[in-house]
């Protein structure tokens, strides 16, 4: 059941990724819905440009912003940190921001500590920023996580995470997007009965996107396809109770066999904990 766009959704909503695309979408769809928003973007004048926007959609929406970027996990941290010390509550973290296949998809790229950029960005990044939000989470519970992942999944690599051989970006996407969905699982599973749910979904095939643009795909559908799904993992009353689910688009479903595997799943845990030290 999809949410009516004029349900009022009165609560704190973080959404990485905020300035552009989806995200930027997502942003204004819970403005106009009545939300508290904290937006984060990379780019300052994008992310201004963003929450000005945003008030233009919602008047009288509180709308707050928070620069970082995701490629080096000090900001994360940091992020994190100005987050639980300024707001009193979060509701909902919607985990959005992506680094996708890329223009040069053959060129390897790094994050500021030396890991695999789509790795680090698309994985190691929420996690991090889940981990440190956690507290503030449960604290407003009933809360949510919303983890932007992808129908494009392919099995992490254990002997060569970084993948430092046969590079290429849409592979390590994809690759990245799994190992979100891994931790998705076993996030859900360590909060159980916190009042905090943790679910996956994959928005839509091929959104009008700058990522899907960069990397040479053409656009089959525009980005409003992926904000509603989203909208309701975020808000529908009836998923209150739901976690440790994949979502494509409105049908919960079985993501990629390895998501299951426990030992792939531990062999991932062990690493986010080791990266993430």
């Amino acid at each position: 059941m999809e949410t009516r766009r004029d349900a009022v959704f009165d609560k704190t909503v973080l959404i990485t990724g905020a300035t552009r695309g989806m995200g930027r979408r997502l942003a204004l769809d819970l403005a106009g819905r009545g939300a508290t928003l904290l937006l984060h973007g990379r780019d300052r004048a994008r992310l201004e440009e963003a929450a000005a926007e945003a008030r233009a959609a919602g008047p009288g929406t509180a709308v707050r912003t928070f620069l970082a970027d995701l490629a080096d996990l000090d900001q994360v941290r940091a992020m994190a940190a100005r987050i639980s010390e300024r707001e009193p509550r979060l509701d909902v973290l919607v985990n959005n921001a992506v680094v996708g296949g890329g223009a040069t998809p053959l060129r390897r790229e790094l994050s500021r500590q030396g890991h695999e950029l789509r790795f680090a960005v698309n994985c190691l990044a929420p996690c991090l920023l889940t981990r440190e939000l956690l507290p503030l989470l449960t604290a407003s519970a009933p809360a949510r996580v919303v983890n932007v992942a992808s129908m494009g999944q392919a099995p992490v690599d254990f002997e060569d995470v970084m993948m430092e051989r046969g590079y290429e970006g849409l592979e390590a996407y994809c690759r990245s997007k799994l190992a979100l969905i891994m931790s998705t699982f076993d996030l859900a599973g360590r909060t159980a009965g916190s009042g905090v749910t943790v679910n996956a979904l994959h928005p839509a095939h091929l959104m009008d996107t700058p990522g899907v643009r960069e990397y040479g795909l053409t656009p089959a559908v525009p980005v409003e396809e992926g904000v509603r799904p989203t909208v309701r993992l975020i808000t529908d009353p009836a998923l209150s109770g739901v976690t440790g689910r994949y979502f494509d688009r409105f049908t919960d479903t079985a993501a990629h066999e390895q998501a299951y595997d426990p030992r792939a799943r531990a062999r991932l845990r062990a690493l986010t904990r080791e990266l993430l030290a």
